[in-house]
């Protein structure tokens, strides 16, 4: 009962006038920010910290939490729109959002992922306000040997559904793992891969690996193949979703929060391994497999909703523990502790208002959220109908702007041009490009796991494998390699059966 009566203590906060202009205040900025491929919402909380100087915090915080919201939404508009994600949780949305806005239908997959944000995040929020004692203690018990397993489970399950080839998908892992590994051994301290640059010490920036092969290998793709392929303007589409739409989108809605708000209170990856796990699991399960790669709407339904739902996940590991799991977390644990403020257990008792405002306003954010962006569908979609060159031009604009603001430096231009002509020969041999970004993204924590677990067991592999939670994730690694094997000899016996029969 405590916890109902803060909730509404909370709302009572939340929808005063001044915070609901803070909230969809920052909805809209996160929005228009997430839009922009390679400036996503941490760089955007980043960015709007000083202004908040001003504000009192429960107003601040209830600004970010509309920008954390609203620049994940906006990442996956440029992901189903051009196939440019604003930021790292989006970009499995690419994989069926863009095909769906290429037939026309880029309005209805920018309305399913705009309920599937509000669905994910409504359940998600819930369940941080009913759940965080119980996910903070799963958290802390939590060890190395889990987190590479769940990291190997996330690299093999990405490699084994994308592509026309499991060879092409383990190639793929294999650049991005190569690229994540530049810069500085964690533990020896000696350079890898730097080939003497001062530059490449501290390693190449996420967001300028993710914006280099998917914004500008995606440009210098359609401006290889402009004048092959030019020529129809491509069809908005009706702005809402058909009764099939919605029949084929509620349960990858429902089953989102399951996979991306556990996910999210852990520390292991943020959305990125969820959505990829959803993108799977929902392929798994589609009686319409066939479909996928050409524009699934459950690739779109089941993604988002896992991504909204793992932001909920990682505010609660965030307020409990005070452990961010993810960039935007440890820029909100930064104005935490710019307004002396420490989250923690003891948050929760010490600044109860605050928490509970900030709780409540998640609710108001992701209700603005889905208010706004259902009836700017059609007008988002649009874009597509900007000619190429003028639209791949700004592309390209906004991406360098993107990559230069990770670090004011000339030389992540350089390494963004360069990237992007790694994504383009990707694409011109037929290499899927999220493999190699979730290896960019992850292979850094793999590999100080691994280290941590083999240093904890003695050099012993068995260290590997001695949590109940590590053996099951292995077993799932092991269906999922077998799988195909197992499939074909199915299919072969059935067919020698057959004329026997």
């Amino acid at each position: 009962m405590d916890v109902l009566g803060n909730l509404l203590d909370g709302f009572a906060t939340a929808l005063t006038p001044e915070n609901l202009l803070l909230a969809g205040l920052g909805v809209l900025l996160g929005t228009a920010i997430g839009v922009l491929p390679g400036i996503g919402p941490a760089m955007a909380v980043a960015l709007l910290l000083p202004v908040t100087y001003t504000v009192e915090p429960t107003g601040a915080f209830i600004m970010f939490a509309g920008i954390y919201y609203g620049g994940m939404f906006g990442g996956s508009t440029t992901s189903i729109l051009l196939n440019t994600p604003g930021e790292t949780a989006a970009v499995v949305t690419a994989i069926e959002g863009h095909p769906m806005a290429k037939r026309g239908r880029g309005a209805q997959a920018l309305a399913t992922a705009a309920i599937g944000h509000f669905v994910g995040g409504l359940v998600g929020t819930i369940l941080l306000v009913a759940l965080a004692p119980v996910v903070a203690d799963l958290a802390v018990n939590i060890g190395a040997p889990d987190f590479v397993a769940v990291m190997l489970l996330a690299f093999i399950a990405v490699t084994s559904v994308l592509g026309k080839s499991r060879v092409r998908g383990f190639a793929s892992l294999a650049i991005g793992l190569a690229i994540g590994l530049i810069g500085l051994d964690p533990v020896t301290g000696q350079q890898r891969l730097t080939f003497g640059s001062l530059h490449l010490v501290d390693g190449i920036d996420v967001v300028v690996v993710a914006v280099g092969l998917f914004a500008v290998g995606e440009a210098l793709w359609v401006a290889a193949n402009l004048r092959r392929t030019a020529g129809r303007p491509i069809p908005v589409g009706r702005p809402w979703l058909s009764r099939e739409d919605v029949r084929r989108s509620w349960k990858p809605w429902l089953r989102g929060p399951v996979i991306g708000f556990p996910f999210g209170a852990v520390p292991a990856g943020g959305a990125e391994i969820p959505t990829f796990l959803s993108y799977v699991t929902e392929k798994r399960l589609s009686r319409r497999a066939d479909e996928f790669g050409k524009g699934a709407i459950e690739g779109v339904a089941g993604p988002e909703s896992t991504a909204s739902a793992s932001a909920a996940g990682t505010l609660t590991t965030m307020l409990t523990l005070g452990l961010p799991t993810t960039a935007v977390a440890a820029v909100m644990l930064a104005a935490f502790q710019q307004y002396g403020i420490q989250p923690g257990p003891l948050l929760f008792e010490r600044e109860s208002e605050l928490v509970w405002a900030l709780i409540a306003s998640l609710f108001v954010g992701l209700t603005l959220l889905l208010l706004l962006n259902l009836p700017l569908a059609p007008l988002w979609a649009k874009l597509l109908r900007i000619p190429r060159p003028y639209l791949y031009a700004g592309i390209l604009f906004f991406a360098s702007v993107g990559a230069y603001a990770v670090s004011s430096d000339v030389a992540d231009l350089i390494m963004l041009l360069v990237i992007g002509l790694v994504g383009l020969m990707m694409r011109r041999f037929g290499l899927p490009v999220l493999p190699a970004i979730i290896a960019v993204i992850l292979g850094p924590n793999v590999e100080l796991e691994l280290r941590r677990a083999l240093q904890l067991s003695g050099g012993d592999l068995s260290g590997l494998v001695n949590t109940t939670f590590s053996v099951v994730v292995y077993c799932v690694i092991t269906v999922i390699l077998a799988w195909p094997l197992i499939a074909r000899l199915v299919r072969k016996q059935s067919r020698e059966k057959t004329p026997a029969s």
